[in-house]
């Protein structure tokens, strides 16, 4: 039994290399079913954002595969040219990396608000498919209960933090003017509606772009204007910022139609991995393209470092937990061993005094029931009690014990 992940991230990749390891919904899909399939994987998640991939497994002792090596064999690529990129984690510090990364620590912006529904979801989309286990279910929950807290509790970050939120402060830093321009956001997905609320918030006119067959249906930004994506370059020439922030595999704005239909100065921003964006684009007059990485920020004041600590405090008692969890999961199914033949053994002592009761035969069943699940209860709160009070290597020898105890009684046949 064990829990190992392999990930890359924006602190040691740039956005062409995360791009090469990024996942759609659909090769999700593909992978985690390739996954299933290797010898000795229990389950298994994968987490693909615009900053990093990551894929978790859980493996029994069968196991014996390099989880790099898999993931490099899913994405048809050299392992030999992309190792340096990776991080391998196993264990106790992936189990910290993982409450880090669901709670914010590890963003490119600390604290971002995204990262600990898109943790949440790669676990779902993981059961959907089959392809998690009772380890990554019980270790992704705590994390997201976890990064809850520290959210309530901890401020990380003085607002709510995204990588559109910085990526508009670093406009206005540099001069450029936002109230009353011209926006065009490209994608309505989570990234496009924030795109577009924030410029909107700074008195930007933005229009969105929807795909014909869903333009009867699909909601839009309050106070915003939509567009069919096909018809997208009318109005390209007018505007002064154009946002593009889609999950397409291919370009949403060519160099080839930017030379075509550009009227004016305007500043590009692409927010998506894989690039959605020409990098070409930068070569025209007129022209300036940000991409996701050109939004950082990397100071940490002393204040989210007194935070951080504080973070860290919260994990710890979550990790503690799931620990305590983890380290005797392996003794569960004996743990319900043993109390079914408690449960039984009670039941034979009582049945000679559960036949002999004045009472109907459908009374004395539910009796039997009744007393049944009473011992379950009684038994499980005293050896989930044992196992909590005492150290692990005296827990497990106590239920060795238990179990000889009813394995004589059950080949002697006699109740003492």
């Amino acid at each position: 039994m064990g829990i190992q992940m392999t990930g890359i991230d924006h602190s040691v990749a740039e956005i062409d290399i995360r791009t090469i390891f990024s996942f759609t919904k659909k090769s999700t899909a593909e992978a985690l079913e390739r996954l299933k399939q290797v010898k000795g994987i229990e389950g298994c998640v994968l987490l693909s954002t615009c900053n990093r991939m990551e894929l978790w497994i859980s493996t029994g002792e069968e196991y014996d595969s390099d989880l790099y090596e898999l993931l490099c064999e899913i994405r048809e690529v050299c392992p030999d040219k992309y190792r340096k990129y990776f991080r391998f984690r196993e264990e106790r510090e992936a189990v910290h990396h993982l409450f880090r990364l669901a709670g914010g620590l590890e963003s490119r912006i600390l604290g971002e608000d995204q990262i600990v529904t898109q943790v949440k979801d790669a676990l779902a989309f993981a059961r959907e498919h089959y392809a998690t286990d009772h380890v990554l279910e019980t270790l992704f929950r705590q994390a997201v209960t976890a990064a809850k807290k520290v959210k309530t509790c901890v401020a990380l970050s003085p607002s709510d933090q995204s990588v559109v939120r910085i990526a508009v402060e670093t406009l206005l830093k540099e001069g450029y003017e936002i109230q009353g321009r011209t926006c065009m956001v490209i994608g309505n997905g989570v990234m496009g509606k924030l795109a577009a609320n924030m410029m909107r918030a700074h008195g930007a006119d933005v229009t969105v772009t929807v795909r014909q067959y869903r333009s009867g249906v699909v909601e839009i930004p309050e106070k915003c204007s939509r567009i069919d994506y096909g018809r997208r370059m009318e109005l390209f020439g007018q505007c002064d910022y154009v946002i593009s922030a889609t999950v397409s595999p291919n370009y949403t704005l060519t160099a080839e139609l930017v030379r075509q239909y550009q009227q004016k100065p305007c500043v590009l921003i692409d927010l998506a991995v894989p690039r959605d964006i020409d990098p070409l684009v930068r070569e025209i007059d007129g022209i300036t393209l940000f991409d996701i990485d050109s939004f950082r920020k990397e100071a940490v004041s002393d204040a989210q470092k007194e935070a951080i600590r504080q973070a860290e405090e919260c994990f710890a008692e979550q990790m503690e937990e799931f620990y305590t969890w983890y380290e005797c999961v392996d003794v569960i199914p004996k743990i319900q061993e043993i109390k079914e033949k408690m449960a039984v053994d009670l039941e034979l002592r009582l049945q000679k005094k559960l036949r002999e009761l004045p009472v109907e035969d459908s009374i004395r069943e539910q009796l039997r029931s009744d007393i049944g699940a009473a011992a379950m209860r009684t038994a499980n709160k005293m050896l989930f009690g044992l196992r909590d009070g005492v150290e692990r290597r005296t827990f497990r020898e106590s239920l060795g014990c238990l179990e000889r105890i009813y394995e004589e009684k059950t080949e002697s046949g006699k109740i003492e």
